[in-house]
């Protein structure tokens, strides 16, 4: 499975602006059907076995980092953790910073690791994503797009 990449939505569509990674996820899949595209909540350890034996992983999630809503980040950790300003909205104790953490120890994280977090405004319970964060979409859509075929 090493040579397709996949991609990984991450978030709850029950908790509003959690939801964007899911999103992102849906139209990458009519997209790019070349690429392995799944969602999930984003607990810890089921991105590690997601993400076992792939070669390239984007992941696409929200955060809390006081920026303004719909503001994107992209990092790639597959050599530095990500950054400690940045609060995943995952209500898992094992989330993404934690699990891409684990993989690095045990040696497991894929050999390219890119990560879109894209800031929310509201995780209420609730569906539907907020006006800024629904704006970001699908440009974080097209930047997935983009790593996805750079690294086919």
């Amino acid at each position: 499975m090493a040579d397709r990449p996949l991609m990984i939505g991450v978030g709850s569509p029950l908790r509003h602006d959690d939801g964007v990674g899911r999103a992102v996820a849906q139209m990458i899949r009519e997209a790019s059907p070349r690429a392995r595209v799944i969602e999930m909540e984003g607990e810890g350890a089921a991105l590690l076995e997601a993400w076992t034996g792939a070669g390239l992983v984007v992941i696409v999630d929200a955060v809390r980092s006081g920026a303004a809503p719909g503001t994107v980040f992209r990092f790639e950790p597959s050599s530095d953790p990500l950054p400690a300003t940045l609060s995943s909205t995952s209500t898992h104790a094992f989330g993404l910073p934690a699990a891409v953490e684990l993989a690095r120890t045990l040696g497991q994280l894929p050999r390219r690791l890119v990560v879109f977090g894209i800031e929310g405004l509201d995780f209420t319970a609730g569906e539907g994503l907020s006006t800024a964060v629904r704006t970001a979409v699908g440009t974080v859509a097209a930047r997935v797009r983009a790593e996805l075929e750079q690294g086919t």
